[in-house]
């Protein structure tokens, strides 16, 4: 299964991009997947060029294909004024907006006080329903204390675990084989998943 990373960090080294790879590895551990990363900070540009003139660029149209392929999504941004960043923003801005309906979705955010974790449901989980994705029940938010405390860790293992029985449960309805086509009901994938995250 393919999994897509999206880091919407600015700087180097990025505690988002941290994170990014700490969900991915975590999911890694539970499904086999091949990861890619897309880095929102080398698209700035392109992302604005598109936002203006209705066309991506060669490495935009690349993460855009890449997102909209992928079996799930790990999303990771930098909280900026108690929300989701505006590079962020319009990188999901810039994709159709049916393109993720049905995708699996792990939503993660950075930040520099736990004051700030309401992101998550305030912004992040809001967005990715208005774009018909199924976001996992976990969100991870990580505070600059967290790093290196106990908590962060466990909520990485659980949230992935939700992910990667997500991925397994709705990659055949996302790509059906040609022969055959099964709908799980959400009350069903959503029973695996809690289930799964309880074990």
């Amino acid at each position: 299964m393919k999994l897509v990373v999206v880091s919407a960090g600015l700087s180097v080294p990025s505690s988002t991009r941290l994170l990014a790879d700490r969900l991915a590895a975590a999911t890694g551990r539970q499904a086999d997947v091949d990861v890619e990363v897309v880095e929102l900070r080398e698209l700035a540009v392109e992302i604005a060029q598109n936002l203006t003139n209705g066309f991506p660029g060669r490495r935009l149209a690349a993460a855009i294909d890449a997102v909209t392929s992928a079996d799930g999504l790990i999303v990771v941004t930098p909280v900026f004024s108690a929300s989701y960043s505006g590079l962020f923003k319009s990188f999901f801005d810039v994709i159709d907006k049916d393109a993720l309906t049905g995708m699996p979705v792990l939503i993660a955010a950075t930040g520099g006080t736990a004051r700030h974790s309401l992101v998550l449901d305030h912004a992040l989980r809001p967005l990715f329903a208005h774009l018909k994705a199924v976001v996992v029940p976990t969100g991870v938010y990580a505070a600059s204390e967290d790093w290196g405390a106990e908590g962060l860790d466990g909520r990485i293992e659980r949230a992935a675990g939700e992910l990667a029985t997500l991925m397994r449960g709705l990659s055949a309805t996302r790509r059906p084989a040609p022969d055959a086509f099964t709908v799980l009901p959400f009350a069903e994938q959503l029973a695996a998943v809690t289930e799964g995250s309880a074990n």
